[in-house]
């Protein structure tokens, strides 16, 4: 899909998590910014080539203003039931990601809240915890690269997974590898966690499907799109400024 490698392999071999740390480092700094460009998109070609086929994923599962796609309605409370059992589920993740970033106050109220949301919460269907002044202080390996301040690397669309980074990229990878989850239940429990995750994921398109068919559907380059909106959002949530332009406003308006 790609023009080159993303980078050199190591010369030799690591075993286990400090593995997979050494090559999220080494995938999140390989690319270099391109001049005279607003992005950091050197794949752009094949970029594109992966956003028709997410498209096309889309279109067949959910549809778009003028089709249905093969996947039935979430009634709108079930939804939110697995939205939020798989928020509670990715809690021990993010508890682990801000302990590396060296935030034990946020790392402390995630704790918090999954206690509440896993006992009062009837293991995290509900979220009582946000009810009573508990949000959550979510992180994830992105995040913590970001803060020991390994570079954004170059913007990717991933197959299924749609826009992200390089650096973000190997931090999903991470990510599951050091999630806790992954080792405190039996295959069969954890099919189920797997399944709880993809439900809340399609119930979240479902539940705001006019803000993603008007970035996929209904701009003039869906592509280019997505990838200011996703790069707009990320920097925010890293705390990074950066003087941008308002995707939705009239460049003409006095």
């Amino acid at each position: 899909m790609f023009k080159k490698p993303l980078c050199k392999p190591f010369k030799r071999p690591l075993s286990g998590l400090a593995a997979v740390l050494a090559v999220a480092v080494s995938l999140s700094g390989c690319s270099r910014p391109q001049a005279d460009s607003e992005f950091n998109d050197p794949y752009e070609a094949g970029n594109r080539k992966v956003h028709r086929f997410n498209l096309a994923i889309d279109r067949f599962f959910f549809g778009n203003n003028e089709t249905k796609g093969i996947l039935p309605t979430i009634p709108k409370p079930v939804a939110v039931g697995f939205s939020n059992f798989s928020h509670n589920v990715g809690m021990p993740s993010a508890i682990v990601n801000n302990l590396l970033q060296l935030k034990p106050g946020p790392a402390l109220q995630d704790t918090l809240r999954l206690a509440v949301n896993t006992t009062v919460g009837i293991g995290g269907l509900f979220d009582p915890a946000t009810a009573i002044g508990i949000p959550a202080e979510g992180a994830d390996f992105g995040e913590t690269l970001h803060t020991w301040g390994v570079g954004e690397g170059a913007y990717l669309e991933a197959p299924f997974l749609g826009p992200t980074t390089e650096r973000d990229l190997a931090g999903t990878i991470v990510d599951i590898a050091i999630d806790p989850m992954n080792n405190l239940f039996p295959p069969r429990e954890a099919n189920y966690i797997t399944f709880a995750r993809l439900t809340a994921k399609v119930g979240d398109r479902q539940q705001f499907a006019d803000t993603y068919e008007s970035i996929l559907y209904e701009s003039a380059d869906s592509y280019a799109q997505a990838r200011l909106l996703f790069l707009q959002s990320r920097h925010y949530e890293l705390g990074i400024e950066e003087d941008v332009a308002d995707p939705y406003e009239d460049p003409y308006a006095p």
